[in-house]
């Protein structure tokens, strides 16, 4: 089988990011020649999931990407703020890692 393009990436950028919840996410960027110019992109993998289920990947265009990670980054700081406003509202909750636990019995 022919190769049609190459990643790249920093060594630091090689290992993927394993999730709380177990997801394993890889971010490289794809390079594929061409005749006039190569090609860009920047590949988000989400790995399978434990029990086996199939991931998924896209490619996305540099502008695409960095509008990705200001969304990204948009959530994260909400989350940050939901969480903070928890926390000052009940001492007692905690963070499990796919989401909040209130840390009492049911």
């Amino acid at each position: 089988m022919a190769e049609t393009g190459r990643t790249h990436g920093h060594p630091a950028d090689q290992a993927s990011m394993l999730t709380s919840c177990a997801r394993r996410i890889t971010v490289k960027c794809l390079r594929l020649p061409t005749a006039g110019r190569p090609i860009s992109r920047v590949t988000l993998d989400l790995g399978p999931e434990d029990d086996g289920v199939p991931g998924t990947w896209t490619a996305l265009t540099p502008r695409e990407a960095r509008e990705l990670a200001r969304r990204l980054l948009d959530q994260a700081a909400a989350a940050d703020r939901d969480a903070a406003a928890v926390r000052a509202e009940d001492p007692g909750t905690t963070s499990s890692p796919c989401g909040p636990s209130t840390g009492h019995a049911a």
